[in-house]
């Protein structure tokens, strides 16, 4: 599978890079673009790449991409990716799109969280939500593939046990999220400022986060039941990393260990998703770099509540990760094609 890259010089784009460029076999990476592209090399954007890439920013066009690959990968801003992906669908590449615009099922829900009009409505019944834990089957054949985002990854796959085994009460989830700056792009912006973030941990979006609905779609296509949840994210002093700290309220009495018996069951196939022991809660540098997602659960009797806690890479299972997991898929490749290795600490 030959691949092309539009808007490359992004934070996920530049992770999405250096994971390609260990890939082993089966996908090759053969254009990248930006709409500033002047012959910058995108190892003077991100100098890890250095000597592991060092292709040329392209302008961002179809002529460009035309006959040099197969498959598109968008990471533009939600909107944007509107006006790419449906003249690259007509013109028979495959697209894999980091944004939001066609996770949503529902066009008018994307407008009241977003705040902006969707102009490819018509694409949306072909786009498939990429998550392989729950649409492996349905990536592997799809033209359009909306690539999740990174709240919604770790708090989907935090929470579907307690969801889809009707473990708690379906409105009482509560999602506590807490990631790294880079979540906050590569612009420039006073919240991500160094004397901003320094030493200092700040929720923002309290009640009106746009990744709420893609929450709450997710989780509600496993239950008949109506799910609502109450998402607060928070800005913190690191880099990258997720971890979301989800608690329900149980509707029978359980104990941690029939919980996590649960989640065991449901992941025991998932090679990317490890479940932690009791009294191991999960945390953001075990998954560091890595397409990895870490979970640990436990029942706090006394209030009748479970605590499960999700880690996450950001730009790896939350971005990246994910993208590569996808194209491997749609490729026919082992899916765990070039993401297999652990996290990094310290």
């Amino acid at each position: 599978m030959r691949i092309g890259i539009v808007g490359a010089s992004s934070y996920p784009a530049c992770e999405l890079i250096r994971l390609l460029s260990g890939h082993p076999g089966g996908l090759s990476l053969e254009v990248i673009t930006s709409r500033t592209a002047d012959g910058t090399r995108i190892s003077d954007v991100s100098p890890n790449l250095r000597g592991y890439c060092d292709l040329e920013l392209e302008p961002t066009g179809l002529e460009t991409l035309r006959g040099r690959v197969d498959t598109v990968v968008l990471s533009v801003p939600h909107r944007v990716a509107q006006e790419h992906a449906p003249s690259l669908l007509d013109a028979g590449f495959q697209v894999v799109d980091f944004s939001a615009d066609f996770r949503l099922h529902d066009a008018d829900t994307y407008e009241a969280w977003y705040g902006v009009e969707h102009i490819a409505r018509e694409f949306l019944p072909r786009a498939v939500y990429g998550l392989p834990e729950r649409y492996r089957d349905a990536i592997r054949d799809a033209q359009l593939v909306a690539n999740p985002g990174c709240y919604p990854t770790s708090a989907i796959l935090g929470g579907l046990p307690l969801i889809a085994d009707g473990l708690i009460e379906p409105d009482s989830l509560i999602i506590d999220a807490k990631t790294g700056i880079s979540g906050a792009s590569r612009t420039p912006s006073d919240p991500a400022h160094f004397v901003s973030r320094h030493e200092n941990i700040t929720a923002y979006n309290i009640g009106k986060h746009r990744h709420t609905p893609e929450i709450e779609q997710e989780l509600g296509a496993v239950t008949d039941a109506d799910v609502t949840v109450s998402f607060t994210p928070h800005l913190m002093p690191m880099a990258r990393g997720i971890l979301s700290t989800m608690y329900g309220a149980l509707r029978s009495r359980m104990s941690t260990d029939e919980l996590l018996e649960r989640y065991r069951v449901r992941y025991k196939d998932e090679g990317f998703v490890q479940v932690l022991d009791a009294d191991r809660p999960a945390e953001t540098k075990a998954v560091l770099g890595s397409n990895n997602v870490h979970i640990g659960a436990e029942v706090d009797a006394r209030v009748g509540r479970v605590v499960v806690t999700c880690a996450i890479d950001n730009l790896g299972k939350g971005a990246a990760g994910a993208v590569v997991q996808n194209l491997n898929l749609m490729a026919g490749l082992d899916e765990a094609s070039g993401l297999a290795f652990p996290g990094m600490m310290p």
